[in-house]
């Protein structure tokens, strides 16, 4: 047992995984519970990736009732939770507070709805991203007309709306409100205000009167109720405070908190972040803005898409040998391929990975995924040899996204944080010093988004006077980076190679011969 110490809990709603998280004032991570989880496609209508509210809510009360157990303690030395998730998911409830209906971050099912928005109100997405920082691409005005239209029982019950963060704090305490980095994700949202703007919802022909209060990212929003109680183990009353997107959370959890600061979290999805005191968005849509948690500060982000799952299914689907010796030797399967992988050169032998494509948000979507240039020399097209080139690729699209922000932004990137997953890697965070010409920098708490959520938590009962305070009494560094100014020049070579290689990919996609990994609803 620990005693009369205190603690908080972070729970993740991600896109791969639930989660529960006990950390201690200082940051330390003390348990985790977490478990996998996928979200379902329903047959009847194509893209679309349903979150199921009831067996997802399940599944996070096991999660809880797991950490609490891992971490031995008593449920009363919970003084406070908060809640991250995945951005753009979103929840619709009835008058009385239960979910009607919710999807997860990429649904895609609404492409009827974006090409008639686009035809019937051109200037309409411009218009509302240069308000919001947001296209259609992942925003939840599509994915609304598309209820109206196939779901006109569930839309007309609707009374409130909220994002998957919001949906487990009001699981948790019975109220529903969002947070700015979160809800500015659904693009009806004002990147200045730091709140709903109607005013977008009703020329899209929406209802404008769904959208809950907004409590900023570490501000109280409720307690534990009795229920909710039974079903976590966690005390009735304990303080519920408002949490925010993961991304967000995520770089104030890696100290990037204030202006002129740039992170890349790598999980399932790379978000390459560069932080600004003025909204600022791109004139030709191409970069993500979004509110973060910081009030004030607002953020610049590029995305490469799918990078965790595409090493996961390289892994998964050609290294069954690699995974039986790793778990021989009791280390993680990842760090016996990058064992492998570093004694490859840079550039792979030649080898053009076209999975994520650079950031277009106005236009988005990405070629078929495609190893290109491979050879029948099974000593320089082998296993570390592709493995090493999809890590490759990650970097140099993270790269380009990260200066585009930044150009957008008028910012000078001095340095760069990384974290997420593929942060524990020793060759991925060199590969991507080397690819970007920066110094990169790993704090000891890779898993940012749920420490920032543990902060947000900890603000919002009174420990700390604010966020950028708290991350800066609790993040610690673990490694350093320097590029090689060798390898820098070799990767800048690279990249024109490589990105004249998945503009022809793209037009194949264009010409129907290959389809795309992804595609924005609409294209």
């Amino acid at each position: 047992m620990t005693g009369a110490r205190e603690f908080v809990l972070a729970i993740d709603a991600g896109t791969g995984s639930g989660r529960a998280v006990i950390f201690d004032r200082e940051g330390h991570q003390i348990a985790v519970g977490q478990q996998e989880w996928e979200h379902a496609s329903d047959a009847r209508y194509p893209g679309s990736m349903t979150f199921d509210c009831k067996a997802n809510w399940a599944l996070l009360c096991g999660c809880i009732k797991t950490a609490l157990t891992k971490a031995q303690i008593t449920a009363d030395q919970i003084k406070a939770v908060s809640a991250s998730s995945m951005r753009e998911g979103i929840v619709l409830y009835d008058s009385n507070g239960d979910e009607l209906w919710a999807c997860a971050n990429v649904d895609s099912r609404a492409t009827t709805e974006v090409r008639d928005l686009q035809k019937n109100m051109p200037e309409l997405e411009r218009e509302a991203y240069h308000t919001s920082g947001q296209t259609f691409a992942l925003g939840a005005i599509p994915r609304l007309k598309w209820v109206q239209k196939h779901l006109p029982e569930v839309y007309e019950k609707t009374a409130k709306l909220s994002m998957l963060s919001d949906w487990i704090l009001a699981r948790l305490s019975g109220e529903i409100a969002s947070d700015p980095s979160n809800a500015g994700t659904t693009g009806i949202f004002s990147l200045k205000t730091r709140d709903w703007s109607p005013e977008i919802a009703a020329r899209s022909g929406l209802r404008d009167d769904i959208f809950p209060p907004v409590l900023e990212t570490g501000s109280p929003l409720g307690t534990v109720t009795s229920e909710a109680s039974e079903e976590t183990g966690l005390v009735a009353g304990t303080p519920v405070i408002m949490g925010g997107g993961d991304v967000q959370l995520g770089s104030l959890g890696l100290g990037v908190a204030r202006a002129g600061q740039a992170a890349v979290l790598g999980g399932t999805f790379w978000q390459e972040v560069v932080n600004m005191d003025t909204p600022t968005t791109h004139p030709d849509m191409r970069v993500r803005v979004n509110p973060h948690v910081v009030p004030g500060i607002t953020q610049a982000e590029g995305i490469a898409f799918m990078v965790g799952m595409t090493t996961r299914w390289f892994r998964d689907a050609f290294c069954g040998e690699e995974k039986r010796l790793a778990e021989e030797k009791g280390i993680d399967a990842y760090a016996l391929l990058e064992d492998m992988s570093a004694r490859v050169p840079v550039g792979a032998h030649g080898i053009l990975p076209t999975f994520t494509d650079v950031m277009n948000y106005g236009s988005w979507y990405h070629a078929a995924p495609s190893l290109l240039n491979l050879s029948l020399d099974a000593s320089k097209c082998g296993k570390p040899e592709i493995f090493r080139a999809l890590q490759e690729n990650a970097a140099i699209v993270a790269n380009q996204n990260l200066t585009m922000a930044a150009d957008m932004a008028g910012v000078s990137i001095d340095e760069i944080v990384f974290a997420g997953g593929a942060s524990k890697g020793e060759l991925w965070c060199q590969i991507l010093a080397d690819a970007t010409g920066k110094p990169i920098k790993v704090p000891e708490v890779t898993e940012a988004t749920a420490l920032a959520t543990a902060l947000a938590a900890w603000v919002g009962i009174g420990s700390f006077a604010s966020l950028p305070e708290a991350a800066e009494h609790t993040v610690r560094w673990q490694r350093f980076y320097t590029p090689n100014t060798t390898h820098y020049a070799q990767y800048q070579e690279l990249t024109d190679r490589w990105n004249t290689a998945y503009a022809a990919q793209r037009a194949l996609v264009d010409q129907n011969v290959t389809q795309a990994m992804w595609k924005a609803p609409g294209l």
